[in-house]
């Protein structure tokens, strides 16, 4: 089973979605506001991708974070603690697939994994 992390109000996200189900592809949604962070997948996805392929520094909780907090992320320690604090600092979306993870929605990319 697929599962695909996020929050269900970015525009990204929404895009992966529809994509999704109009391929017909069965997945599981995993909301970021509600259901939180789940610290053994992050640990994973740190291993699997690293920090910097993970935090969104383009995105509006980024940008919003004052410039001593963003200083502060300088590795995968501080990252993860920002990640688990601020789960919308988390580039969008996280797909587990069955034997892969990707960060981010790309079309083309997933075609070939479906």
């Amino acid at each position: 089973m697929i599962t695909l992390y996020g929050i269900p109000n970015c525009d990204t996200v929404k895009k992966a979605r529809a994509w999704l189900s109009e391929q017909g592809v069965a997945y599981t949604f995993h909301d970021f506001k509600k259901q939180g962070v789940p610290e053994a997948q992050l640990d994973h996805w740190l291993s699997a991708v690293g920090w910097e392929t993970l935090v969104n520094r383009k995105g509006t909780t980024w940008r919003k974070l004052d410039e001593t907090t963003r200083a502060a992320v300088t590795d995968g320690a501080s990252a993860r603690a920002l990640m688990l604090s601020q789960a919308c600092v988390i580039k969008r979306p996280v797909v587990q697939w069955a034997n892969a993870l990707t960060v981010g929605f790309d079309a083309s990319d997933w075609q070939t994994r479906i």
